[in-house]
């Protein structure tokens, strides 16, 4: 029996609902030209069958079958509905075998968002770990700070969001699935030639004279409580939002920036990423966020690549960088 059961015509000359099976048994027969044939190769008795084609041509109001003495044979309203048969059955048969194939995640679309330093090498690494597995279902990335991320998932635009979140902040929009991917530790990222590059550990008191490169109004005011905490307020120099520009800053010698460690691995050699104290370095927490309710499939599978993902960058991190809960 098909998976889709009925199908309710808009013309009112078909009388109402008709069911697909029906349709089905139609087309058999007007294969075969007999009901006891159809019957057979469908594996239902022959007054079965005749009762459906019945009670097709009432809800058609046609009569779709001459009745022979060996057999049937089509009308002409029967060869006219067998053309749109073929036409109804095939979509549905489409149409079921597309579900399910985004159900099995053959085919289908993953959108996922994140916020810059996730894009760094989390979620690569993540979407690289899916595309292996599933190949069919499209991929997309958009970039933007958490309030964007967030309201691009409260809006459908996304699927999934990696975002960034401190310990005491609540999460505006929601509500939200939230999966706690792993805690990342703000990092100092130093020119090389940097009088304390050498350190492995940083204090904030250290740097308490330093020039800063900071423009995003989250993180800056991270680094201020970070250095306040410390007995200083750090002095800001030069202004940048994103992290390529800061590196430049900092690799020119401009000043020192915060950093998290989760974009670490990614700056060039003539800047060295130093640790915090742990009692001086801000932690912020990072996110898998989705809709509330049951992840759709896609969603579902690739929130597992994404705890992998994390566990991978835990286990390269440079000292002490990173805390990790896995989803």
């Amino acid at each position: 029996m098909n998976t889709w059961q009925t199908y309710h015509a808009e013309n009112a000359y078909l009388g109402g609902t008709v069911d697909i099976a029906w349709l089905e048994v139609f087309r058999e027969v007007a294969a075969r030209g007999s009901l006891t044939a159809a019957a057979q190769a469908l594996g239902y008795t022959q007054p079965a069958v005749s009762r459906q084609v019945a009670a097709l041509e009432k809800a058609t109001g046609a009569r779709l079958f001459d009745r022979l003495p060996r057999g049937v044979r089509l009308t002409e309203e029967g060869r006219f509905l067998l053309t749109h048969a073929d036409v109804v059955l095939e979509r549905m048969r489409a149409a079921a075998d597309g579900l399910q194939a985004l159900r099995n995640l053959e085919a289908g679309r993953l959108r996922a968002g994140a916020i810059d330093s996730a894009n760094a090498a989390l979620l690569p690494r993540a979407l690289a770990a899916f595309r292996t597995v599933h190949p069919g279902v499209r991929l997309s990335v958009a970039e933007g700070a958490t309030p964007v991320q967030l309201g691009r998932l409260r809006n459908g635009e996304i699927d999934v969001a990696v975002i960034s979140s401190n310990p005491d902040q609540e999460l505006e929009g929601g509500p939200f699935g939230l999966y706690h991917l792993i805690d990342d530790q703000l990092m100092v990222a130093l020119p090389a030639d940097h009088r304390l590059a050498a350190h492995p550990v940083l204090r904030l008191a250290d740097l308490a004279g330093e020039s800063w490169v900071e423009g995003h109004p989250e993180s800056a005011r991270t680094l201020t409580d970070a250095c306040q905490r410390a007995g200083f307020r750090p002095r800001i120099d030069f202004e940048a939002r994103e992290w390529t520009a800061k590196e430049g800053f900092v690799a020119a010698g401009l000043g020192l920036a915060l950093m998290p460690a989760l974009s670490a691995g990614t700056v060039g050699t003539d800047i060295v990423v130093r640790p915090l104290h742990p009692r001086d370095a801000p932690v912020r927490q990072i996110f898998a966020a989705t809709r509330a309710g049951t992840p759709a499939p896609p969603v579902a599978a690739f929130l597992p690549c994404l705890g992998a993902a994390a566990h991978d960058l835990r286990a390269a991190a440079p000292g002490p960088a990173l805390g990790l809960t896995l989803i």
